[in-house]
């Protein structure tokens, strides 16, 4: 009985393990964008990840058959967009990096883009996950875009003014 449970604990770590490896990056990455963070100090969205894949990790076991990788995706939204990660060293009240692509954007229209445009998540899915109606993702992601849009056609407006050195 103990070698069936120590093999079945077994085999689970290195499942989960071979699940993180595959996916920690594009989570990782999702995360950052989340957070507004730069890609190389990261430290909230790594906390953020961490969080997630622990959850993932807890309810292993009762997957059964559902994508661990929609799991950890579908907990990392929530706790991003709850807030029940502020408890744990005020994350969400520091400012976005400004180098950050999303940074001109609320913490809502980031978590909006993000599962829409670099999860592929569909308007129905992301509605449903954030409690919303289809048609309030729709624009908050197309508010978003124009954002995103504007500013870059007018790259200036994303730099704080400098003063001009002398040639």
């Amino acid at each position: 009985m103990r070698q069936r449970h120590a093999s079945q604990a077994i085999r689970r770590a290195r499942e989960f393990e071979a699940f993180v490896a595959g996916a920690a990056g594009r989570l990782l990455h999702a995360a950052t964008l989340l957070t507004a963070e730069a890609p190389d100090d990261n430290p909230r969205a790594r906390r953020l990840l961490t969080l997630s894949l622990a959850h993932t990790y807890a309810c292993w076991d009762r997957l059964r058959g559902e994508d661990p990788y929609d799991r950890t995706r579908q907990y990392l939204a929530t706790r991003f967009e709850h807030g029940a990660w502020h408890q744990y060293g005020g994350f969400g009240r520091s400012r976005p990096h400004p180098a950050s692509p999303l940074a001109p954007l609320t913490p809502q229209e980031r978590l909006i883009l993000v599962l829409r445009l670099y999860e592929g998540v569909g308007e129905e899915q992301t509605a449903a996950l954030l409690g919303l109606s289809t048609e309030r993702v729709r624009a908050i992601c197309h508010r978003a875009t124009t954002t995103l849009l504007r500013r870059s056609r007018n790259p200036g407006a994303a730099v704080p003014a400098a003063k001009a050195v002398p040639s």
